[in-house]
């Protein structure tokens, strides 16, 4: 499927999980939004081995996807005007089933979270956007109480600061958080360990633009914590439920913010919802819980008025429509894709590329 008629809506796309991943996906689908309503058409999809993670370059058509395998890979591709994406390096990740990716705000450098080994690589960028080599790898050790989901180290989540020197790595089976600082050759020096609760299982993390807060999100424990930045480092501020929907048996995946910073979003895997809180000068709020029109959301992405869910285990990218004022998303359009895990909305249309 393609359509090479000029266009002027973002382009957005969706991973898959593909066959060498269990999935039946093809790799990656894309589309074009609607600037007007916000709904998505299909204009094109490229195979691609188990892109379960992608995440758009913000200056650059370049979108970056892990292959989540036992060997793991990281993959560049170039987005043309007519939306089609065009291959252009595959690197080891340095890990198993590479879950993560984020850029540096300097654009330098890509940081790539490997579940299993528990190891945070970094890869130097040329001012293509194309990946060049893999300058550093840094892995944790230890474990945490679960017997299964905490037998080692399991790092899922990098999350470079707005200055971009330093990088914390979210660590799901040793419950920690490490600080690194991040040099200009993209080497990594540990700085700081933050421990969280036993068993929390932490997955994902998010840092407010405006507030000292860092909301942090429990995959086994299914809770919410706020972090605020004191003198003497982080602290937990505050502890909440990822979902009052369900009483066990929920794994919360993703977290996001609206693009004012006023509302955290975050999807339930168990529960198929996405709650959503108010980000308050004194804590989060909760504001609503919302069915993700599927099941399994695995990750979402928020675009201005809307939203677009991942709904892993129906086959179905949902999309919401979100009130300005409350952040409710409403459901508006569904679409059909085979075992999506990830939507990334490009930062830039293609007339200004």
């Amino acid at each position: 499927m393609h359509d090479d008629r000029p266009r002027t809506g973002r382009l957005v796309c969706v991973g898959s999980y593909t066959k060498e991943a269990g999935g039946r996906g093809i790799g990656i689908a894309t589309f074009w939004q609607d600037p007007e309503d916000g709904t998505l058409e299909q204009a094109d999809s490229v195979a691609v081995p188990a892109p379960s993670y992608l995440v758009w370059h913000p200056d650059l058509p370049v979108l970056y996807a892990v292959n989540e395998l036992t060997e793991g890979m990281v993959t560049a591709l170039r987005a043309e005007p007519d939306g089609r994406l065009r291959p252009m390096v595959s690197l080891p990740s340095g890990g198993a089933t590479p879950c993560h990716l984020a850029l540096t705000p300097d654009r330098r450098h890509l940081l790539c979270a490997n579940y299993h080994g528990g190891s945070l690589a970094v890869f130097a960028l040329d001012e293509t956007g194309r990946p060049i080599e893999r300058v550093d790898l840094v892995r944790h050790r230890g474990h945490g109480p679960h017997p299964d989901r905490q037998d080692s180290a399991h790092v899922h989540m990098a999350v470079p600061d707005g200055a971009g020197d330093t990088v914390s790595a979210v660590d799901l089976g040793t419950d920690e958080i490490r600080t690194y600082r991040l040099s200009a050759a993209g080497r990594l020096e540990q700085i700081t360990c933050l421990s969280l609760p036993p068993g929390f299982g932490p997955r994902q993390m998010i840092r407010h633009p405006s507030m000292a807060r860092t909301y942090v999100v429990g995959e086994l424990a299914s809770a919410l914590i706020t972090l605020t930045e004191t003198a003497d480092g982080p602290r937990v501020t505050g502890t909440l439920p990822a979902t009052t929907a369900a009483a066990g048996g929920n794994f919360p995946s993703h977290l996001g913010l609206s693009d004012d910073g006023r509302f955290l979003y975050l999807a339930n895997r168990g529960a198929d919802r996405i709650s959503v809180f108010a980000t308050e000068p004194d804590g989060l709020r909760p504001a609503g819980e919302y069915p993700s029109g599927g099941a399994c959301p695995r990750q979402f992405a928020p675009a201005g008025r809307w939203l677009y869910v991942a709904n892993q285990d129906s086959d179905l990218v949902t999309a919401f429509v979100v009130d300005p004022a409350t952040g409710a998303p409403t459901l508006m359009a569904d679409y059909l894709v085979a075992t999506p895990t990830c939507v990334a909305v490009a930062p830039w249309e293609p007339s200004s590329r």
